[in-house]
């Protein structure tokens, strides 16, 4: 049985090294989420280590499959910082592990970010994804709309310029005001 849990900054520190090796064993297997192959595994459990300060603010939320005691999987989502773009936040390295692959555990945790940040009244949701990776046929599937491409926007990690494809999702009905009016589109969750 996998469970999906959200975790606080402490949980965070003591999940890194099952994180880090989540982290090594995604870029290993060639998805690009930010690092270069080949990353070590202090790098990596450090990484997530500072992340914890930003769960603790509240900046980013952070969720872990657990399978059998075993880290299977986790997403990220970031809160946008600024006043005019609270009502949006942005999807991040959502990794599964191989040996969970292809059982719906990634379109899981991306339900558990979304209705996490439908509940917070967040009413848009952002990410960026290799063109032409497998995530996006989850991301489509999952109604994410796309809407771009950016060449040469990140390397791979082999260290090759790919580039990367914008997608969003409107999770909510934003609050309207005079001068903005209702988007008929929005649904509601």
């Amino acid at each position: 049985m996998i469970e999906i849990v959200t975790v606080s900054g402490p949980e965070l520190v003591t999940y890194a090294d099952e994180l880090a090796a989540l982290l090594v064993d995604t870029v290993d297997g060639g998805s690009s989420v930010g690092f270069l192959a080949p990353l070590d595994r202090d790098s990596a459990a450090a990484w997530w280590r500072e992340r914890a300060g930003a769960v603790d603010a509240g900046r980013l939320e952070v969720w872990i499959a657990r399978e059998a005691e075993r880290v299977a999987g986790t997403i990220g989502l970031v809160r946008a910082p600024l006043p005019n773009a609270r009502h949006r936040a942005e999807v991040a390295k959502l990794m599964v592990r191989p040996s969970a692959r292809g059982r719906g555990l990634g379109r899981s945790l991306l339900d558990a970010a979304e209705r996490s940040a439908a509940g917070a009244g967040v009413t848009l949701l952002v990410l960026d994804t290799e063109s032409g990776s497998p995530a996006e046929r989850l991301y489509r599937s999952a109604g994410w709309t796309e809407c771009g491409s950016i060449p040469d926007y990140a390397e791979d990690p082999a260290g090759i310029l790919k580039p990367t494809t914008l997608y969003y999702k409107v999770i909510g009905s934003a609050p309207t005001s005079p001068d903005r009016p209702p988007n008929p589109s929005a649904s509601s969750r």
